[in-house]
């Protein structure tokens, strides 16, 4: 009898860490029913002879929680080998949500993670109140790749203390049972975890922390007891580092908190962190501060990026200068208008002019991507300073020229975290650190990081050898599955879900990124492309060929 579809003579690397084998894999419905020598053939073959096989990637921290409702796909992540995908991180969510809360979250999410207010409200069914009548909104929608969530802080915490949520005064004791019976709910219902933030760059829209940011530890604890009475679900902390003290003793109480959540329920917290230049020693204290408490059962679970997060800047989306003259009144127009501006040599000298009396970024540390495939480990020699050292011109200009002569394809990458590759290394080589903060869905006009599987596994694995490609891909699936509690994925093994990545490790690509003006009501984000992903199966069903979409939805929400 055939099998449904035969991936056959490729590299298998199953995601446990095990050595790769040539050999094929089986797949019947959306499970994988054989690996390794499949004698009989199938309805469909794919020849994998050369290419890697691996399980699809799951990406545990996104922020696809608006995308999702008009973006089946998941984009930019389904270019990227992803066909799993957590939402809900820094403890911003969309339930539960009373009718009248809507715009409170659509405004909160637009001012912590960049996503356009209009589009949500536009662009979401809102036909739910409790975080399991939101699941059930997911269930309905197409989807291509796999998406769960986890209950977030901010909506909880709104929900039940409204305008208190964001005050420092003491939680009495009825509010903190409330919020932990919502909780109880979100979790029974299949989320797959909780999430808050502490860190004081999320902001409301009129400035204040976002709710969650003051909770005690006596709220923190009484929330964490809920998921080790389900015994389910992970705890997932934007951590509060900022103003640590000159000694950073603030890093040991943050660390030592969620360190007692873990000893206390038994269920896995996870954290983000990265090295910033803005304070070098702070990654040093915090995995130190982690190994330190795992000696005595808190052991922690740190993540972080392959490659610098930045901010990008380009005539595509927003330029360097958007707030000064002349500049501010083609923040509307596209890049042809743009251009257009700085072909003109009499307003392309004013504009230079009043970008210099705007300058806000160290030129040293805004780097140039205007050449396929873009480079991620920048030195000095591709700063702007240099490109305009180089030319015999300021930085403004040069921003100028790149720009005009790229026909505004150029993008300009300020990195503020994971600055210093040697750190990254670092941080990736401990076992317990476990890779995350892509931020798929978010800062869509700031930001694109979606495409950290294919650095990693390009830039570290096959062009630089730090890590075996092995290690690589457990890492990507099956140490992120498993953190999550997500069953039967992130393993190329016979009862496994079959979601599958065909790779051409050889010609594995990046692409520059680009502007879409894809979101609800035309709002603009910035996506990125792969070449070498030969196919990606999602349970069962072939989802992406060579980077096009095959029109296969048979993506599933994923609950704990």
């Amino acid at each position: 009898m055939a099998h449904d579809l035969v991936i056959r003579n490729g590299f298998v690397v199953d995601g446990t860490g095990a050595s790769g084998q040539v050999g094929d894999v089986a797949v019947d419905g959306d499970r994988i029913t054989l690996v390794g020598e499949v004698p009989e053939r199938g309805t469909r073959e794919i020849d994998a002879t050369d290419k890697v096989v691996t399980p699809g990637f799951v990406d545990i921290h996104t922020h696809l929680d608006a995308q999702i409702a008009w973006d089946p796909l998941g984009s930019s992540s389904c270019w990227h080998g992803v066909t799993s995908a957590v939402m809900g991180n820094c403890g911003v969510t969309f339930a539960p949500c009373a009718p009248d809360e809507r715009e409170y979250l659509a405004e909160l999410m637009e001012s912590v993670e960049d996503i356009p207010r209009d589009s949500i409200m536009a662009g979401l069914a809102w036909d739910w109140t409790s975080y399991g009548e939101y699941l059930e909104s997911v269930d309905r929608l197409p989807k291509g790749i796999n998406i769960g969530g986890m209950v977030g802080h901010c909506a909880v915490r709104h929900h039940v203390m409204g305008e208190r949520a964001m005050t420092q005064d003491p939680v009495p004791d009825e509010d903190i049972a409330a919020m932990c019976a919502i909780v109880d709910e979100a979790i029974s219902a299949g989320a797959l975890g909780f999430a808050t933030s502490r860190t004081l760059l999320h902001r409301v829209p009129d400035g204040r922390p976002v709710p969650g940011t003051w909770a005690d530890t006596r709220e923190l604890y009484a929330i964490g007891d809920v998921l080790g009475r389900h015994q389910r679900g992970v705890f997932e902390v934007a951590a509060q580092f900022e103003e640590a003290g000159p000694d950073l003793e603030k890093v040991e109480s943050e660390i030592h908190w969620m360190s007692e959540i873990r000893r206390r329920t038994g269920r896995p917290v996870t954290f983000g962190i990265g090295q910033t230049d803005f304070s070098p020693r702070l990654h040093d204290k915090v995995f130190a501060c982690v190994e330190a408490e795992a000696e005595t059962g808190g052991d922690i679970r740190p993540q972080t990026t392959p490659r610098g997060i930045a901010l990008l800047f380009g005539l595509c989306m927003r330029t360097l200068f958007d707030r000064a003259p002349g500049w501010d009144a083609l923040v509307d127009k596209g890049v042809d208008a743009r251009l257009a501006a700085l072909d003109d040599a009499d307003q392309r000298a004013a504009l230079i002019e009043s970008g210099r009396a705007h300058q806000r970024l160290p030129w040293e540390m805004v780097y140039v991507l205007d050449s396929e495939p873009p480079n991620y480990r920048f030195t000095a020699e591709d700063s702007l300073a240099a490109h305009a050292q180089r030319r015999g011109v300021d930085a403004v200009e040069a921003f100028v020229d790149i720009s005009r002569e790229t026909r505004g394809a150029a993008i300009f990458s300020f990195p503020f975290i994971n600055q210093n590759h040697d750190a990254i290394a670092w941080m990736l080589a401990k076992d317990y650190c476990v890779l995350g903060l892509a931020d798929a869905g978010a800062h869509v006009g700031q930001i694109m990081d979606a495409g950290q599987p294919t650095w990693f596994l390009s830039h570290w694995v096959r062009d630089t050898k730090t890590f075996t490609l092995e290690e690589a891909i457990r890492r990507l699936t099956s140490d992120t599955a498993d953190l999550f509690g997500i069953a039967n994925r992130g393993r190329l093994a016979v009862g496994a879900y079959a979601d599958v990545n065909v790779i051409d490790l050889d010609s594995l690509t990046l692409h520059l990124p680009t502007a879409a003006h894809d979101f609800p009501l035309g709002a603009s984000r910035y996506i990125q492309h792969a070449t070498g992903y030969d196919a990606t199966i999602i349970n069962g069903a072939v989802f992406m060929e060579h980077g096009e979409h095959t029109g296969s939805l048979v993506g599933t929400t994923l609950r704990s």
